[in-house]
């Protein structure tokens, strides 16, 4: 299927789609604790204005039809959209939350992916092992840096590519409920 045909497809309320490296499409309902993640991704970035330019699951533009919807992004203040949509060379950050049923793809593929792209900071949010990996330096097959942060250790800053900083408070990161496993 293509990426197109993807897009115009309608597919259930409450299930997000992940497109793999290998070309598969796979529907995953989306947890409570992933939508919850996002959102507090959401508020930490208006600390870098009202309006500066962040995306939730909206497709940015990777070379070879490797297109992605992350979870969360940062796009440099000057992007400017090419046709539809903005494209990977203005990324600043992407982030990731865990399912799980996406742990390997968040953890390797994207992982493997993004730091092919030069996507500046790629950080992966794991709900269910209550930690952040922050991944800097990107290289061809990844990236050479990755940092681990555990929730509930406060504010942890993220400099960005343009001189700004990201601030991400891990107090404030949702947790499972008990039976969310």
């Amino acid at each position: 299927m293509s990426v197109d045909a993807v897009m115009h497809t309608e597919f259930p309320a409450g299930y997000v789609v992940l497109f793999g490296v290998d070309g598969k499409v796979i529907m995953t309902p989306q947890s409570f604790e992933h939508s919850s993640t996002i959102k507090s991704m959401q508020i930490d970035s208006l600390s870098l204005g009202r309006h500066a330019k962040t995306a939730s699951d909206v497709y940015i533009d990777f070379p070879a039809d490797e297109n992605s919807a992350p979870d969360f992004a940062i796009l440099r203040e000057d992007a400017k959209r090419q046709g539809k949509r903005y494209g990977f060379e203005d990324v600043l950050l992407i982030a990731e939350v865990v399912s799980v049923s996406s742990a390997r793809k968040d953890y390797d593929d994207c992982t493997a992916k993004y730091g092919r792209y030069g996507i500046p900071v790629y950080v992966v949010v794991d709900p269910y092992a209550a930690e952040v990996v922050v991944h800097t330096q990107p290289a061809g097959s990844g990236y050479i840096a990755a940092h681990t942060h555990k929730y509930g250790s406060g504010k942890l800053p993220i400099e960005l590519a343009d001189g700004r900083t990201y601030t991400l408070d891990l107090d404030e990161l949702p947790r499972p409920e008990a039976d969310a496993h």
